[in-house]
C-alpha cells in the first residue's frame, strides 16, 4: 500500500494537520475514513463545506480552499505506536509543507498534536492560540474520533469546527 497523500493547494483558507493515518484511512487511499470518525460530517455541519463530502471525496477539499496533510505518513492502529524520531522528523517536513502552501490557518485536529509540535506538556485545550507556523495562524479543534473521552458527542466536537469556520471567515 502507498501512504495516504497529501491534498493540498497554494495559499489554502485551512491546512488540517492530523497525527497519521488510521490503518482503514491507508487501505482505501483516503482521509479520515473510518466509519465511525465524524470528520467529514463535522466539516459540512460547521458550514466549512457548502456540499456534504465523504472521504471518498477527499481529493475536493481545494475547491473549498481546504488542505489535509497528517505529521507523519505511516499508517498505525494508534498514534502511540509512532516513535519519537518519526514525530519530530514529522514536524519538520510539516513545517517545511507550511512554509511551501502558506496556509491563513493551521488547523491541528487534535489537542495532543498541537502540545507535541509546539513542546507544549499541558493545560491548553482547542482554540485559536497566539503561535504562529510562518504567516499562518493556529487552531486546534478536537481531535474528532470517537474515542475521545473530553469531547464524547458530536455537538461537543461540532462547536469548536464551527469555531473554527468563524475565525477563518474573519481573518
Amino acid at each position: 500500500m502507498a501512504p495516504l497523500r497529501d491534498i493540498l493547494i497554494p495559499q489554502p483558507r485551512i491546512l488540517f494537520v492530523g497525527i497519521n493515518p488510521s490503518l482503514r484511512s491507508e487501505q482505501v487511499g483516503h482521509h479520515f475514513a473510518s466509519p465511525g470518525n465524524p470528520f467529514w460530517r463535522l466539516l459540512y455541519a460547521a458550514r466549512l463545506l457548502s456540499e456534504e463530502l465523504k472521504c471518498e471525496d477527499d481529493d475536493r477539499l481545494g475547491e473549498f480552499g481546504l488542505a489535509i496533510t497528517n505529521v507523519c505518513a505511516r499508517a498505525t492502529r494508534s498514534a502511540a505506536e509512532l516513535s519519537s524520531a518519526e514525530i519530530k522528523r514529522g514536524h519538520q517536513l510539516l513545517e517545511r509543507k507550511i512554509r511551501r502552501v502558506r496556509p491563513r490557518v493551521v488547523a491541528f485536529v487534535g489537542v495532543t498534536i498541537y502540545r507535541s509540535y509546539f513542546g507544549i506538556t499541558d493545560g491548553e485545550g482547542p482554540g485559536l492560540k497566539e503561535e504562529r507556523i510562518g504567516d499562518a495562524r493556529v487552531f486546534v479543534l478536537p481531535n474528532p474520533s470517537g474515542l475521545n473521552a473530553s469531547f464524547p458527542g458530536f455537538q461537543h466536537k461540532l462547536i469548536w469546527f464551527e469555531r473554527l469556520r468563524e475565525f477563518a471567515d474573519n481573518s
